[in-house]
């Protein structure tokens, strides 16, 4: 005798975002007064005049190097750089100057400061630091806060600084942009990348 096998329904298998098809405006079925037209290439002039928009270049950086860098340099800090000089008990000036061989005048932002005296109580040595008179202010005319894009847009307008941050998200913005050095701590002495040899100590 054979065993009947009761038939189970077939499961479909669910479409998930499928969207009904529509047909193109210039498909043969439509009628023509419905139908969108080809349009027409416009031969171009060999006569005419071609124009392209290139970004336009600061004129310090025509040489190889910047040539707006120069002694008395400006360095932008930035607020860990601070906090991992102090770690590494540098003074700021003097390690500076012991890098570049020549007089480094550091300079701080509205935002790096702000962002100093947000840290609080635990930070108090850097803001007493940030506030040496040794060290210029430089104002913020931007909203917020946020100290890297504040460096990051100043060194972008102004290419007469050198930026010092140990911040590897800042540095890789700032390879981006030419001709800005970038000075960073390690073993326990002040280095500096991106800058012409002709400047400053020996790198190592």
């Amino acid at each position: 005798m054979s065993s009947k096998v009761p038939k189970g329904k077939q499961k479909k298998a669910r479409k998930y975002a499928t969207m009904k098809r529509t047909i193109s405006l210039r498909d043969q079925r439509l009628k023509e007064q419905d139908r969108a037209k080809a349009k027409k290439k416009k031969k171009d002039d060999p006569s005419a005049i071609k124009e392209r928009e290139v970004p336009q270049y600061p004129s310090c950086l025509f040489f190889q190097y910047n040539t707006q860098l120069g002694p008395p340099y400006y360095i932008l800090v930035d607020t860990n750089f601070i906090n991992f000089s102090i770690k590494a008990k540098l003074d700021l000036v003097q390690s500076m100057m012991d890098c570049l061989y020549a007089k480094c005048i550091p300079c701080i932002t509205d935002c790096v400061m702000a962002e100093i005296e947000k840290l609080g109580q635990k930070y108090r040595v850097a803001l007493r630091i940030a506030k040496d008179p040794r060290f210029e202010r430089l104002p913020c005319a931007h909203k917020g806060t946020y100290a890297d894009d504040c460096l990051v847009q100043r060194v972008t307008q102004h290419k007469c600084y050198i930026v010092a941050t140990v911040d590897r998200d800042l540095k890789r913005r700032i390879r981006k942009i030419p001709g800005v050095p970038i000075m960073y701590i390690s073993n326990h002495r002040y280095n500096i990348e991106r800058m012409p040899d002709d400047y400053g100590a020996p790198r190592f």
